[in-house]
């Protein structure tokens, strides 16, 4: 269910932008790789196609909040009903016209996700304190979680699932026709590597599996619901490393979200993380909504009649932390992007997060007070 809008996002090369923490993430330290384009002088605005590290003054925050109250008077209920039970036939028809000539290749992700590169290691918890509480209890614990998983799934289907012998398994979850997938499978080279991916459109999914990449030996593509957590994933509980979600979550219904992070996150095997990339609150894309697409507050219909939402940090905190999840990033960025011909401006609002699954420190001490 990537979202048909994040071609710009793509575009812009995010592989240069250097994300920095807004006030709601203070006290993080801040990242100084692969911002290297300030815009110093306004006058010379135009001489680039981005700019990275923009802080919006005062004013831009103003108007961009009148903006969005003014175009946020929601349609009638019937009509939101309407396009949340068509969903799935919007997000069809949009991979119909569209196949895979949309998008192009997430390559950035591997500066900003580096758990997908090949030289990446999360199968083990952190030992920080800060982190994982008591190490000895916590290394125990996930030790035998560790084995629990790996267990359900090498029975499954008489050890027939996909990737049942992988040491390493990743999945990405509304992988539209692959951009994401692809360029794991294509740059990292560990053997031990499984990519998993699915997608809310059947469409999207049969245009993955048709791709001449797609190797059934080191990736499966299958149809799911992220919204339907009563739904079963071929993938049994606590076996992931990594599940990423780029542009996806803003496309659910909010009052689905939470309890699809929540399915998403038992996936995960304790130090395994979740990755996100979305939009951010007053991204060009919300600023760009004209009256009659409000859905509800900070949601919105495109044209095409799929969704989106528009997150602040503290929301996607908020659901990771229901989870279970811990903070390892929440960061946010924002980039100025420039149409040199039309002489326009263009200000993106991103949330990039990394959030690490930890088993609670009292599991491991019950375990130990039933034995």
């Amino acid at each position: 269910m990537a979202a048909p809008h994040a071609l710009v996002e793509v575009e812009g090369g995010s592989s240069e932008t250097e994300i920095i923490p807004s006030d709601s993430a203070s006290g993080e330290a801040k990242r100084p790789q692969f911002g290297t384009r300030f815009l110093t002088d306004p006058r010379q605005v135009f001489q680039h196609n981005a700019w990275d590290n923009v802080e919006w003054t005062d004013e831009q925050e103003a108007s961009a909040k009148k903006k969005v109250s003014e175009n946020s008077q929601p349609l009638p209920s019937e009509k939101q009903e309407e396009y949340d039970n068509r969903a799935n036939e919007y997000w069809n028809d949009f991979y119909t016209i569209h196949e895979n000539r949309f998008f192009k290749d997430r390559h950035w992700l591997f500066t900003e996700f580096p758990e997908l590169a090949p030289q990446c290691s999360l199968n083990r918890v952190s030992h920080d304190p800060a982190l994982s509480g008591s190490e000895d209890r916590q290394q125990d614990s996930t030790d035998e979680e560790q084995r629990k998983g790996l267990a359900a799934l090498s029975l499954t289907d008489d050890g027939d699932t996909p990737g049942s012998s992988a040491t390493y398994r990743i999945l990405e979850v509304g992988c539209g026709v692959g951009n994401t997938v692809f360029p794991i499978l294509k740059t990292n080279n560990d053997p031990g590597l499984f990519v998993y991916c699915c997608d809310f459109s059947s469409t999207a999914v049969e245009l993955v599996k048709s791709n001449s990449e797609y190797d059934p030996g080191r990736c499966f593509a299958f149809v799911h619901d992220l919204s339907d957590v009563e739904a079963s994933y071929p993938i049994p509980d606590g076996t992931l490393d990594v599940i990423v979600q780029i542009f996806v979550l803003s496309a659910l219904h909010p009052d689905k979200m939470q309890a699809s992070i929540s399915r998403l996150a038992r996936l995960l095997k304790p130090g395994g993380v979740m990755l996100l990339r979305d939009y951010g609150r007053y991204d060009m894309a919300q600023l760009r909504f004209k009256k009659g697409r409000c859905l509800s507050e900070n949601f919105y219909v495109r044209g095409d009649g799929t969704r989106v939402y528009f997150f602040t940090q503290d929301e996607l905190h908020d659901m990771f932390s229901e989870a279970g999840l811990e903070k390892v990033q929440n960061l946010v960025d924002r980039r100025l992007q420039v149409n040199r011909g039309k002489q326009l401006t263009m200000y993106r609002v991103w949330i990039q997060c990394k959030y690490r699954k930890v088993q609670p420190p009292e599991t491991a001490e019950e375990g130990t007070r039933q034995a």
